[in-house]
């Protein structure tokens, strides 16, 4: 598997932003990074804060081409959402699947969340 496939054209920024955006996670990403690392959910591989062309995307599993985000409140702002579009569509043209949780869902039904990555990813196993 090639970088240049899984990062769909993404330069050096993005890259950089990435590793700053580890640096600093939120409570609800360590949460979730913690079930999701080390290929802990149903041996998956998911990378976390992963750069894809010109956005960072909070979790990724290439094999299934899906990207997890979490929102913050920030995400309840208009202009944030309208932004929240536009990226969900250019991932989206790239041929990813994307699932969002609130990061107040992570924390008080962490176990529906899992349910509903799993779903997702049958979902998209090939039939």
């Amino acid at each position: 598997m090639n970088d240049e496939t899984m990062h769909y054209g993404a330069e050096a920024f993005s890259f950089q932003t990435a590793e700053s955006l580890r640096k600093t996670e939120t409570y609800p990403e360590k949460k979730l990074w913690e079930a999701l690392k080390n290929k802990k959910l149903d041996g998956l591989k998911f990378r976390r804060q992963h750069p894809i062309n010109r956005f960072v995307v909070d979790f990724y599993c290439h094999k299934n081409k899906l990207v997890i985000e979490l929102d913050g409140s920030i995400h309840e702002n208009e202009e944030v959402k309208a932004r929240d579009i536009e990226r969900e569509n250019e991932l989206k043209s790239y041929g990813l699947n994307i699932i969002r949780f609130d990061n107040s869902e992570v924390i008080s039904n962490f176990v529906g969340v899992l349910n509903k990555i799993r779903e997702i990813v049958k979902e998209l196993e090939p039939k």
